[in-house]
């Protein structure tokens, strides 16, 4: 934004949306490379501690990276390609805005959530 006043946030907007994006189709494979080497695991050697518990975060997990990726930012996307400049300079009343924001605090704590939950995976795994 200090780069330039009136397209700088948009264009962070733009790199930010394509990563996350990115990261959403990353977080897909990831988890079927997880649940297939602890289910792996599961079958060849020891039963993995809390094993149920672990695939229901995994789970959780991906639910959460697919509403991200499958709902939330087609509509950001959307919101966006309706709006000529950053959605930041439409009144806080308008409509575009207030949905742009709800979609923006979602996707925020939809992806803190799964964080979360792979971080309770990492601990179990370190702990084993």
């Amino acid at each position: 934004q200090a780069w330039n006043v009136n397209e700088g946030r948009m264009l962070a907007g733009q790199v930010f949306g394509e990563v996350l994006l990115r990261l959403t189709w990353l977080s897909y494979a990831m988890a079927v490379v997880m649940f297939v080497t602890l289910t792996l695991h599961r079958l060849l050697g020891a039963r993995p501690l809390k094993y149920g518990l672990r695939v229901g975060i995994m789970t959780m997990m991906l639910l959460l990276m697919m509403a991200i990726g499958f709902h939330i930012l087609p509509g950001v996307n959307a919101i966006q390609a309706q709006v000529t400049g950053p959605v930041s300079q439409l009144a806080a009343a308008d409509p575009l805005r207030v949905e742009f924001d709800r979609l923006h605090g979602l996707s925020n704590i939809l992806f803190s959530i799964a964080a979360l939950g792979g971080l309770a995976l990492c601990w179990w795994e370190a702990r084993e």
